[in-house]
């Protein structure tokens, strides 16, 4: 995965230190992980329209399937599917969503065969028990039962995985913040198809967020979270 450069001369003009910026990094870096209960694994958008041949394409989705299948094997009851569904037309959804899907007629529910929209069959497998929810736009949240489903369960975690990191996941993981959810990113579990955009969210991740966002490894989750199905 190619990694960002570093800027200082943009540091400094935003009136960083650079040796503050490193003790925070070094700082988020090695904070112990916590462990994991009242969770649920939410996995984003892992749909054939982001795989191989899809228009939307995520050339790292077939890297990271593995192991979200792996994930999703162990805490199959408590992984919730997300899909993002397309408008029937670009006029069915307001505002700016229009203009997004008069560029994207092509993603529109009136010209897309409706398989796009499924969940890959390695995951869709798993349902049920797993649970799909259906969205209408990035945010797993938005236009959703979701959030309802998980005050019900008593969830207080989110062990996040899925499509795509500075897209739909971006938006799942900043609303859930908002919400006061405890959000676990398993960061060799998410795809995108921009790098710059992964590699940027996962420093941002780090830097800024860590009270309520943590980053970790997928070998990590089992130790972390025992299975509570």
């Amino acid at each position: 995965m190619r990694k960002l450069a570093k800027n200082p001369a943009s540091k400094r003009a935003a009136g960083l230190s650079l040796e503050t910026e490193g003790a925070d990094a070094i700082m988020a870096d090695t904070m112990p992980a916590e462990p994991i209960g009242d969770a649920v694994h939410l996995a984003i958008d892992m749909q054939n329209i982001f795989a191989r041949g899809g228009i939307w394409e995520t050339p790292w989705m077939e890297r990271v399937l593995p192991t979200i299948v792996g994930i999703t094997a162990r805490y199959t009851a408590r992984t919730v599917f997300t899909r993002f569904i397309t408008p029937l037309h670009a006029d069915d959804r307001p505002g700016r969503w229009r203009r997004y899907f008069g560029k994207w007629q092509c993603a529109t529910r009136a010209v897309l065969p409706s398989s796009q929209l499924e969940l890959v069959p390695a995951l869709r497998q798993f349902v049920p028990p797993a649970r799909v929810i259906d969205k209408p736009a990035y945010s797993a949240f938005t236009g959703s039962p979701l959030a309802s489903l998980l005050s019900d369960k008593g969830i207080s975690t989110l062990v996040i995985t899925g499509s795509e990191t500075d897209v739909c996941v971006l938006a799942t993981v900043l609303h859930a913040v908002d919400l006061g959810f405890r959000v676990v990113i398993v960061e060799d579990a998410l795809c995108s198809s921009f790098d710059a955009g992964h590699d940027a969210l996962m420093t941002l991740y780090r830097n800024r967020f860590a009270e309520q966002i943590e980053l970790i490894k997928a070998e990590q989750l089992t130790s972390l979270w025992p299975d509570e199905s």
